[in-house]
């Protein structure tokens, strides 16, 4: 999607903001393989683990203190540099959204482009 978007914009050089609008998923950048996601679950885990006490929960009713835990930390956008019409990325390097709710939800993804 940032790479078509990129393409389409017909700027060559600049930074591009992939923003997730919501407080329970998150933007990132990752190898996204199974070994990789799996070690990014255990770490998210172990910092706000599902079954724990939260605040929210008493407040809301609901279930789900983990996944604004978890989106905090991660963060809603990256910037990804492009030089001459291409991304920046590493050789393996993707850019992940990473759903923290405890809900399917469906995401709107913002991407802007700011360049020459």
């Amino acid at each position: 999607m940032v790479a078509t978007a990129v393409r389409r914009s017909g700027l060559r050089n600049g930074v591009a903001t992939v923003f997730v609008v919501g407080s329970t998923a998150a933007v990132t950048t990752i190898e996204f393989e199974p070994g990789a996601i799996a070690d990014l679950n255990a770490v998210l885990e172990a910092l706000a683990p599902r079954d724990a006490d939260y605040q929210h929960h008493l407040r809301w009713g609901d279930d789900n203190g983990s996944s604004h835990v978890r989106a905090a930390l991660m963060g809603p956008s990256v910037g990804i540099p492009f030089v001459g019409g291409a991304l920046v990325l590493g050789t393996w390097q993707q850019i992940m959204l990473l759903e923290c709710d405890t809900r399917a939800r469906r995401r709107e993804v913002v991407i802007q482009l700011v360049g020459e």
